[in-house]
Protein backbone atom coordinates (compact mmCIF):
# COMPACT_ATOMS: atom_id res chain seq x y z
CA UNK A 1 0.00 0.00 0.00
CA UNK A 2 2.95 2.47 0.74
CA UNK A 3 4.60 1.71 -2.33
CA UNK A 4 1.32 2.64 -4.37
CA UNK A 5 0.88 5.37 -2.61
CA UNK A 6 4.53 6.58 -3.24
CA UNK A 7 4.06 6.08 -6.76
CA UNK A 8 0.86 7.73 -6.78
CA UNK A 9 2.68 11.16 -5.59
CA UNK A 10 5.73 10.68 -7.76
CA UNK A 11 3.25 10.85 -10.57
CA UNK A 12 1.61 13.84 -9.32
CA UNK A 13 4.77 15.38 -8.35
CA UNK A 14 5.84 14.97 -12.00
CA UNK A 15 2.46 15.79 -13.54
CA UNK A 16 2.58 18.92 -11.70
CA UNK A 17 6.35 19.54 -13.24
CA UNK A 18 5.35 18.95 -16.58
CA UNK A 19 2.01 21.17 -16.63
CA UNK A 20 3.17 24.15 -14.86
CA UNK A 21 3.44 27.82 -16.50
CA UNK A 22 6.62 27.91 -18.55
CA UNK A 23 7.30 23.94 -18.46
CA UNK A 24 9.18 22.92 -21.76
CA UNK A 25 6.24 21.14 -24.21
CA UNK A 26 6.04 17.37 -24.48
CA UNK A 27 7.37 17.73 -28.21
CA UNK A 28 10.50 19.49 -26.63
CA UNK A 29 10.77 16.68 -23.63
CA UNK A 30 10.74 13.76 -26.43
CA UNK A 31 13.16 15.27 -28.63
CA UNK A 32 15.42 16.05 -25.39
CA UNK A 33 15.77 12.30 -24.94
CA UNK A 34 17.94 11.56 -27.20
CA UNK A 35 20.52 14.40 -26.68
CA UNK A 36 20.13 13.92 -22.86
CA UNK A 37 21.64 9.92 -23.46
CA UNK A 38 24.00 10.90 -25.79
CA UNK A 39 25.39 13.43 -23.28
CA UNK A 40 25.19 10.98 -20.49
CA UNK A 41 27.31 8.38 -22.70
CA UNK A 42 30.16 11.23 -23.70
CA UNK A 43 29.87 11.97 -20.05
CA UNK A 44 29.14 15.41 -20.94
CA UNK A 45 26.28 15.28 -18.78
CA UNK A 46 26.33 13.84 -15.18
CA UNK A 47 23.21 14.82 -13.91
CA UNK A 48 21.93 10.80 -14.22
CA UNK A 49 23.28 7.94 -14.72
CA UNK A 50 23.65 5.06 -17.04
CA UNK A 51 22.13 2.35 -15.17
CA UNK A 52 19.27 4.71 -14.71
CA UNK A 53 18.43 5.54 -18.54
CA UNK A 54 18.90 2.05 -19.24
CA UNK A 55 16.29 1.35 -16.78
CA UNK A 56 14.04 3.51 -18.09
CA UNK A 57 14.74 1.62 -21.68
CA UNK A 58 14.07 -1.09 -20.06
CA UNK A 59 10.84 -0.01 -18.81
CA UNK A 60 10.06 1.40 -22.04
CA UNK A 61 11.01 -2.13 -23.86
CA UNK A 62 8.50 -3.85 -21.18
CA UNK A 63 5.82 -1.97 -21.67
CA UNK A 64 5.89 -2.25 -25.46
CA UNK A 65 7.20 -5.98 -25.68
CA UNK A 66 4.12 -8.37 -26.17
CA UNK A 67 5.70 -10.73 -23.14
CA UNK A 68 4.34 -9.96 -19.68
CA UNK A 69 5.45 -11.17 -16.47
CA UNK A 70 2.06 -11.12 -14.97
CA UNK A 71 -0.48 -11.34 -18.11
CA UNK A 72 -3.80 -9.60 -18.03
CA UNK A 73 -5.20 -12.49 -19.51
CA UNK A 74 -5.04 -14.87 -16.31
CA UNK A 75 -4.60 -12.56 -13.59
CA UNK A 76 -6.76 -9.19 -14.59
CA UNK A 77 -6.15 -6.63 -11.78
CA UNK A 78 -2.43 -8.23 -10.66
CA UNK A 79 -1.52 -7.93 -15.01
CA UNK A 80 -2.67 -4.59 -14.72
CA UNK A 81 -1.15 -3.32 -11.73
CA UNK A 82 2.54 -4.47 -12.64
CA UNK A 83 2.32 -2.27 -16.30
CA UNK A 84 1.10 0.15 -14.30
CA UNK A 85 3.23 0.62 -11.73
CA UNK A 86 5.77 0.69 -14.82
CA UNK A 87 4.13 3.05 -16.86
CA UNK A 88 4.10 5.48 -13.79
CA UNK A 89 7.69 5.39 -12.95
CA UNK A 90 8.75 5.45 -15.99
CA UNK A 91 7.03 8.67 -16.78
CA UNK A 92 8.36 10.12 -13.89
CA UNK A 93 11.13 9.60 -14.41
CA UNK A 94 10.88 10.92 -18.03
CA UNK A 95 10.09 14.29 -16.39
CA UNK A 96 11.93 14.35 -14.19
CA UNK A 97 15.44 13.88 -16.05
CA UNK A 98 14.20 15.69 -19.00
CA UNK A 99 13.48 18.37 -16.90
CA UNK A 100 16.92 18.56 -14.94
CA UNK A 101 18.52 17.95 -18.35
CA UNK A 102 16.72 21.42 -20.08
CA UNK A 103 17.49 23.37 -17.40
CA UNK A 104 21.31 21.76 -17.53
CA UNK A 105 21.29 22.42 -21.38
CA UNK A 106 20.80 26.07 -20.91
CA UNK A 107 22.86 26.32 -18.71
CA UNK A 108 25.56 25.54 -20.80
CA UNK A 109 24.19 27.57 -23.33
CA UNK A 110 23.51 24.70 -25.97
CA UNK A 111 21.87 26.18 -29.10
CA UNK A 112 18.68 23.51 -29.77
CA UNK A 113 16.91 24.54 -33.38
CA UNK A 114 13.33 25.46 -32.75
CA UNK A 115 13.71 25.33 -28.93
CA UNK A 116 11.33 27.08 -26.15
CA UNK A 117 11.55 30.69 -26.55
CA UNK A 118 13.60 32.53 -24.24
CA UNK A 119 16.01 29.27 -24.16
CA UNK A 120 19.98 29.32 -25.68
CA UNK A 121 18.88 29.10 -29.26
CA UNK A 122 17.87 33.24 -29.11
CA UNK A 123 21.75 34.03 -27.86
CA UNK A 124 22.47 33.18 -31.79
CA UNK A 125 22.45 36.31 -33.90
CA UNK A 126 19.92 36.36 -36.53
CA UNK A 127 20.74 36.55 -40.21
CA UNK A 128 18.80 40.06 -40.13
CA UNK A 129 21.31 41.42 -37.61
CA UNK A 130 23.90 41.80 -40.26
CA UNK A 131 21.70 43.21 -43.05
CA UNK A 132 22.25 46.29 -44.76
CA UNK A 133 19.29 47.35 -45.87
CA UNK A 134 19.21 49.99 -48.86
CA UNK A 135 17.29 53.22 -48.46
CA UNK A 136 17.40 56.68 -46.77
CA UNK A 137 17.96 56.89 -43.14
CA UNK A 138 17.29 60.39 -42.54
CA UNK A 139 14.44 61.86 -44.16
CA UNK A 140 15.04 64.23 -47.08
CA UNK A 141 18.84 63.02 -47.29
CA UNK A 142 20.23 61.89 -50.22
CA UNK A 143 21.00 57.55 -50.82
CA UNK A 144 24.24 56.90 -50.30
CA UNK A 145 24.78 55.63 -53.99
CA UNK A 146 22.80 58.73 -55.54
CA UNK A 147 25.65 61.71 -56.32
CA UNK A 148 25.31 64.76 -54.83
CA UNK A 149 23.81 68.04 -56.53
CA UNK A 150 24.32 71.56 -55.26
Amino acid sequence: MASRITMIRSLATAFRTATRPGAAPLTERAASVPRLVKAAMAGEYRATSLGKLALMGGAALYLLSPIDLLPEGALFALGLADDTMVATWLAAALVNETETFLAWEKDQNVWRPGGSAGGPQDARPSAAAHTTVPGTAVPGAAPASAPRTR
